[in-house]
C-alpha cells in the first residue's frame, strides 16, 4: 500500500515543505511517498524490454521443448514435407500406416528437444541488444521483438539446431524409419522414386514453430497486463495501457 493511501494531506504538506532541510530525501523518494511514478529513463525501458524478451523467449521454449510441446499442437505438429505426402498416402493403402505415424512422432519429437536449445542463443542476442533497439522494439509493431530475432539469430538458430536435430533422429530412429518407408515406395513399380532432406525440414519446422510461439508471448505481454510477472514489465508495459 502507497503511504500516499494512509497519510493525510497535512503530512505530505509538512513532508514538501521539509524536504530542503533533509538532505536524504530526494525527488524521487517524494514520488515515492506521494504515490507518483517517476519518468522512465532510457535505461529503466532498456531493461524493461530486455526482461520482456528474457521472460518471452523462456516462455516459448519451455513451451515447445516439453513431450507434446509440437506433437500434441495442432496448429504446429509436424507432418510430413509436401513431397512426401502423397508417399504417405501409398504407403497407407500398403498397410503401413503405422509406420508413417512412428516417422511423424519421431519428427514432431525431434523438434521439441531442438527447441530447448533456443534459450542460450535468445539470452546471448538479448545481452547484445542496444538501447536503440530496445526502444525501436517498444515502439514498433506488435510482433516487432519476434522480427528483430528472426533477423539477427535466425542463422545461429539453424546452425545450433541442425546437430541437435540430427543426433535425435539418429537416437530416436528416425533416419532408419524414414529409409525403411522410402525404399518400400520407391521399390512400388512405375513409381518416381523420392529423396527429401527431412533433417532441414525439421530444423526449418522448429524454426517456425518457435518465432511464431515468441510473436504470441509478445503480444500477451503488450496487451495483457496478466502477463506482465514483474514489476519492471509492468511499469514499462504499462505506460500506454488505457486507465
Amino acid at each position: 500500500m502507497r503511504l500516499s493511501r494512509c497519510l493525510p494531506l497535512p503530512v505530505l504538506l509538512a513532508i514538501v515543505l521539509l524536504l530542503p532541510a533533509c538532505a536524504s530525501v530526494n525527488m524521487q523518494d517524494l514520488q515515492g511517498l506521494m504515490g507518483i511514478e517517476a519518468p522512465l529513463d532510457e535505461p529503466t525501458v532498456a531493461s524493461g524490454l530486455k526482461e520482456a524478451l528474457r521472460i518471452g523467449t523462456e516462455r516459448a521454449s519451455g513451451t515447445l521443448s516439453v513431450d507434446g510441446g509440437f506433437g500434441k499442437n495442432d496448429l504446429l505438429r509436424l507432418a510430413l514435407p509436401e513431397d512426401l505426402q502423397k508417399v504417405g498416402s501409398r504407403l497407407r493403402t500398403l498397410g503401413l500406416g503405422d509406420q508413417v505415424d512412428a516417422l511423424e512422432n519421431q519428427m514432431n519429437s525431434a523438434a521439441e528437444r531442438a527447441a530447448g536449445e533456443a534459450v542460450d542463443v535468445f539470452a546471448s542476442a538479448i545481452r547484445s541488444m542496444t538501447v536503440q533497439d530496445a526502444f525501436s522494439i517498444l515502439d514498433g509493431q506488435d510482433n516487432a521483438a519476434t522480427l528483430y530475432f528472426q533477423g539477427r539469430i535466425e542463422a545461429e538458430l539453424t546452425s545450433r539446431f541442425q546437430p541437435v536435430v540430427a543426433s535425435v533422429m539418429e537416437e530416436m530412429g528416425v533416419y532408419r524409419t524414414y529409409s525403411s518407408l522410402i525404399d518400400r515406395y520407391n521399390a512400388i513399380p512405375l513409381i518416381s522414386s523420392v529423396d527429401v532432406d527431412l533433417e532441414s525440414y525439421i530444423v526449418n519446422r522448429t524454426l517456425s514453430g518457435l518465432f511464431s510461439t515468441l510473436a504470441d508471448e509478445e503480444l500477451r505481454i503488450r496487451q495483457d497486463p496478466i502477463a506482465r510477472t514483474t514489476d519492471l514489465l509492468k511499469r514499462v508495459f504499462g505506460r500506454n495501457d488505457i486507465p
